[in-house]
């Protein structure tokens, strides 16, 4: 743990891949990843800062370290101990004087936009009163310290199965479990090809895709990109519904959802007057063993995959079944060991290099696509009955738009963070995703059973 011995800084340089992240920081995408705990009732402060002090603070440093540049600059930044640390510089307070999700959207969606103080350690809660009762938890954290994949198993540990556990009890298993994992698995052959990079021929396809593909289509989803950023979410979508409606068609949950949200965004493009066209996405490839715990130290380890969502096929049926295809083929390709090995590589280069890397990197896709299922019973927070949990995940570089699906208990929630100049109303896409899921549970069931 960062810490000040007689006078002298202990120094804990950040990982190549994590300082990557740090640099990609830009006025028009913060790396910074945004959720919101929803309740229906208020939390007991003084038991959340408990459990946050217990669970978050003792168990990982980095929650008490900052970040500091170091010269000359090839030695890389580091995390150090704040030695003015203190808990109420992290965790804000806030009222909402309208009810309902509209003034939530709002305050996140200026939230969003905000960098997080360089001068301490990276990230933020905001406890916000609800009227008539209830409250929200909006957390940010910056991508330098933990992935996305990661830090929904670390704030899920701060949960409990049961609403007197104290602060300072182990953490729920089933969220631990169920959130070790991302929509794309990584498999033990993956695994063994990130440590080794196995197999000169596949690794070598595998970078010629990810260096050699062409920028995405021009729609209404890429262009010039704005500071200012919208957020949006669908209501909390019936899981029973989708796993049947994924069993009927032969297909994974997650194909099902995708599906739902590529007949929203084709609705939105055929709306502007556009003519509806494939459009690339960047999907995160889990890279840490399942099995294991998160370390202490936290960190990122996970790579990037292009997907390429069929919107402009009309048909509903024929839109899933090439989801299923491709997202078949991607989970065994190199391409998520192979990224992350760039990714490392950029974390040495300097912040001009990685920049340029950056933009021709994220030119190819419009999108960023994330699915992180959560626990799958009914957890406590502080002793408070955890309703809901949105996500926005972040995205570099010229990407307008990130799509980041939740699953927790019986239900999953699709998040929508687009940039304000290309997507004004997002929220009208959420609701076009909630259409399709009710279109897609309505096909006619295929022949055999096919979920994963």
């Amino acid at each position: 743990m960062g810490r000040t011995v007689a006078s002298k800084t202990v120094y804990h340089r950040l990982p190549s891949a994590d300082a990557a992240f740090l640099h990609m920081d830009r006025p028009t995408n913060l790396m910074v990843i945004n959720f919101v705990m929803l309740f229906d009732e208020r939390l007991d402060e003084q038991r959340l800062r408990a459990v946050i002090s217990a669970r978050l603070l003792e168990r990982y440093p980095r929650f008490r370290q900052r970040v500091v540049k170091r010269r000359p600059p090839l030695r890389g930044p580091a995390f150090v101990e704040d030695p003015r640390f203190e808990l109420d510089h992290h965790v804000h307070h806030h009222e909402l004087s309208v009810a309902g999700d509209d003034a939530l959207r709002e305050l996140v969606s200026d939230l969003v936009t905000s960098p997080l103080e360089r001068s301490r350690p990276l990230w933020a809660m905001y406890l916000l009163k609800r009227p008539g009762g209830g409250c929200a938890l909006v957390v940010r954290i910056h991508h330098c310290i933990v992935d996305g994949i990661a830090l929904a198993q670390l704030m899920l540990s701060l949960t409990d199965a049961v609403p007197a556990a104290p602060a300072a009890a182990p953490v729920c298993a089933d969220a631990l479990v169920a959130a070790r994992t991302s929509h794309v698995r990584a498999s033990r052959r993956g695994e063994r090809a990130h440590g080794a990079l196995a197999g000169a021929a596949a690794n070598a396809k595998a970078l010629a895709k990810l260096l050699f593909t062409l920028p995405d289509a021009k729609t209404a989803l890429r262009g010039e990109l704005v500071t200012a950023k919208r957020v949006a979410w669908t209501g909390r979508l019936d899981l029973a519904l989708v796993k049947a409606t994924a069993r009927a068609q032969g297909a994974s949950v997650n194909d099902v959802l995708l599906a739902a949200v590529c007949g929203a965004l084709r609705r939105h493009l055929l709306e502007r007057g556009g003519r509806p066209r494939a459009i690339r996405t960047l999907v995160p490839f889990n890279l840490r063993p399942l099995e294991e715990p998160i370390p202490r130290d936290l960190g990122n380890r996970f790579g990037l995959v292009f997907l390429t969502l069929p919107v402009d096929i009309s048909s509903r049926r024929e839109r899933l079944q090439e989801l299923t295809r491709r997202m078949a083929a991607i989970k065994s390709s190199r391409e998520g060991p192979v990224s992350y090995v760039i990714l490392k590589a950029m974390g040495l280069t300097p912040p001009g290099v990685e920049s340029r890397i950056v933009d021709i990197f994220t030119a190819k896709a419009s999108a960023m696509t994330t699915n992180v299922p959560g626990p799958r019973e009914q957890v406590y927070l502080a002793g408070t009955r955890l309703g809901t949990v949105l996500v926005w995940a972040p995205v570099s570089g010229s990407v307008g738009m990130t799509v980041s699906i939740f699953s927790y208990h019986d239900g999953v929630t699709i998040g929508l963070l687009v940039d304000a100049g290309l997507v004004p109303n997002p929220q009208v896409i959420a609701q076009h995703a909630e259409a399709e899921l009710a279109e897609l549970a309505r096909l006619k069931p295929m022949g055999g059973s096919g979920l994963r």
